[in-house]
């Protein structure tokens, strides 16, 4: 069985877990992200590898975290509250994320390596390079990281 089937294997028995709970927003957040998977599935006609799966499951959460920014524009902390529920439930089915520390780090290898290729230290012209290198080294280690706080970091190592 592939990661990928295992990883729906995992959700259907965490609905079922939930059901038993009467968990209901955790079992609406998992009924969520089977149907995302199954969706992403179809339209690709074939089954999901991994690394699509895991793409999928970001994408929900880069969808939760700009309506948790509508809704608390909104003043509606209800479905701000119910967002930030479904990112939990989503972040449990994802490599664990990289913590900043570990991440400023890894950049400033990065960094350090363009600096060692060009000859001189890199300006904020090579963002581009940069950020293709830092997501590659993650994606190589199984490492993920929000792409907004990597691309924050980028910008300040190659300015300072």
């Amino acid at each position: 069985m592939s990661e990928a089937g295992a990883l729906e294997k995992t959700i259907d028995q965490q609905i079922i877990a939930a059901m038993k709970a009467r968990e209901t927003e955790r079992l609406g957040a998992l009924r969520l992200i089977k149907n995302s998977l199954k969706n992403k599935a179809i339209e690709k006609r074939s089954a999901l590898t991994a690394q699509e799966s895991e793409q999928t499951l970001v994408g929900m959460i880069k969808q939760r975290r700009d309506s948790i920014e509508q809704f608390a524009k909104g003043n509606r902390p209800d479905l701000v509250a119910k967002e930030a529920a479904e990112i939990a439930v989503i972040e449990e089915f994802l490599p664990k994320a990289m913590d900043e520390a570990a991440l400023k780090e890894l950049i400033g290898e990065v960094v350090a390596q363009i600096a060692a290729a060009n000859g001189a230290k890199p300006t904020t012209k090579e963002m581009g390079p940069a950020m293709k290198a830092v997501q590659a080294k993650l994606a190589a280690q199984g490492l993920r990281a929000d792409g907004r706080t990597v691309s924050e970091l980028v910008k300040k190592a190659l300015a300072g």
